[in-house]
């Protein structure tokens, strides 16, 4: 464990909660945001992810600073899963464009809940069971088979087990109510579809943090870096979004990087655990190796996909995006 001062919590929680509250002034009136704007916001969240990386190398030291940037890289990188699953769920949905921000939002105060509770847990029990690395180490190539084979689990927004629920708890109206979650119909208070559809994001992020929590666990055991860095790949995730939108399916070759290093870092688990439970000279990777690694695989993936565009695209120009309705009707409500 790293010797963080509290004044460092307390800049963290600080800056997430301005962030937040800046975040949400600027996108006060329900508006399409458009690539300049989505490209600006990401530059903003990248931005201050580095100048905390940077605080942590000042203060904590190298090591942490290196263990921060790697966590923080590795969970930038996975969460380009939760890109497409966004545009899944927002075109099951039909959500307008001008509303989808508003639910990214809460979306992503959510996620900032739920991973912190699942990172504790996954700390609280590494420190006391090192065995349990392994079965961490068994999930993530797992999930790299899934990814090579494309046996990726099918999402269903409709019926995820969260949308299900919100079903049974209050009724959802068939139409879109402007950016409104609740409206009265015949003097009774009606969710509208805007609201299953944040229940199905808060369903997509608990299924990614199966992934993500034992990936980012193998960089660190400690509840600083874990935590920081999770929450600013976190909040960077909607402007992201909105800036690849329509080009997400370019990068073809991404997930199989992804699924690369998900097998990598199940190696590092392995040797991690055996390291400190069978023979102290089987050795660790470093921190930095798994660093400059991650950083060559995202490259390369990337770089593959630009120069290699699917077969389907190569000769063919993407089509326009189709404008959004202000009233879609859903296709499951």
């Amino acid at each position: 464990m790293h010797d963080v001062p509290l004044w460092l919590w307390m800049v963290f929680a600080v800056t997430v909660l301005v962030s937040l509250a800046v975040d949400l002034l600027a996108h006060r009136q329900a508006h399409v945001i458009g690539f300049r704007e989505a490209a600006a916001w990401s530059a903003v969240w990248v931005g201050l992810a580095i100048v905390f990386g940077a605080a942590v190398f000042l203060v904590v030291g190298t090591t942490a600073g290196v263990e921060y940037t790697t966590a923080w890289l590795l969970e930038k990188s996975l969460s380009v899963d939760n890109l497409f699953v966004f545009a899944l769920i927002f075109g099951y949905f039909q959500v307008p464009r001008a509303y989808q921000h508003r639910v990214l939002f809460l979306g992503v105060l959510g996620a900032l809940v739920f991973r912190g509770v699942f990172l504790a847990a996954g700390v609280a029990v590494v420190s006391r069971f090192t065995a349990v690395l392994f079965v961490f180490a068994a999930i993530l190539f797992y999930s790299t088979y899934k990814i090579l084979k494309e046996e990726e689990d099918s999402f269903d927004p409709g019926r995820s087990i969260a949308v299900r629920m919100l079903r049974k708890i209050v009724p959802v109206r068939d139409e879109y109510a402007g950016p409104h979650f609740f409206v009265k119909e015949a003097g009774r208070r009606v969710a509208t579809p805007l609201l299953a559809v944040v229940a199905a994001i808060e369903a997509a992020d608990l299924v990614f943090a199966v992934d993500s929590v034992p990936a980012v666990l193998a960089v660190s055991s400690d509840a600083f870096i874990v935590y920081t860095s999770n929450a600013f790949a976190i909040l960077g995730l909607r402007a992201l979004y909105f800036m690849l939108a329509g080009l997400l399916d370019r990068f073809h070759y991404l997930s199989k990087g992804l699924a690369l290093i998900l097998a990598l870092i199940g190696v590092k688990l392995i040797l991690q655990a055996s390291h400190k439970m069978i023979d102290p000279a089987i050795p660790e990777v470093p921190s930095t190796l798994s660093l400059a690694v991650i950083v060559v695989i995202l490259a390369v993936s990337v770089g593959l996909s630009l120069l290699r565009p699917p077969p389907d695209r190569a000769d063919a120009d993407p089509p326009p995006p189709a404008p959004a309705s202000e009233k879609p009707t859903p296709k499951d409500s």
